[in-house]
């Protein structure tokens, strides 16, 4: 069973930078297409950004975030990072990571029906 451990959220200044990790389970990794979320307070769960399978050539992002966050994957240490640049306030929220197992090579799923396991999540806090 697949399991996504994510980690590196915290407070930080509007402005700051901060980078989450996303940790795998298992022996095929590099098969799934990997996703990021994010859900705020009384809102609901938002796709963040998505990396496609194997070489991670293609990414998606979503229009909020997109110039300032960055995905990417290492295959051989089995995570999927977000590295998040210039906060706002309005990136507040839990950001968990998602693996889709058995999507087409270079898909970049942005709809959360498409991932099958989830991380528990992770709180980024943005201060104004």
């Amino acid at each position: 069973q697949v399991q996504l451990v994510e980690s590196g959220g915290g407070l930080v200044q509007t402005g700051g930078s901060l980078r989450l990790s996303c940790a795998a389970s298992g022996r095929t990794f590099g098969s799934y297409a990997m996703g990021w979320f994010r859900q705020a307070p009384g809102k609901d769960r938002e796709f963040v950004a998505a990396i496609s399978n194997w070489s991670g050539r293609a990414t998606a992002y979503a229009n909020s975030v997109k110039g300032r966050f960055t995905i990417s994957r290492d295959n051989a240490k089995n995570t999927v990072y977000l590295q998040m640049n210039s906060l706002k306030p309005e990136d507040t929220a839990v950001y968990y990571c998602a693996a889709e197992f058995l999507g087409p090579t270079g898909a970049t799923p942005v709809r959360s029906e498409n991932y099958d396991c989830w991380g528990q999540g992770t709180q980024v806090t943005v201060s104004s």
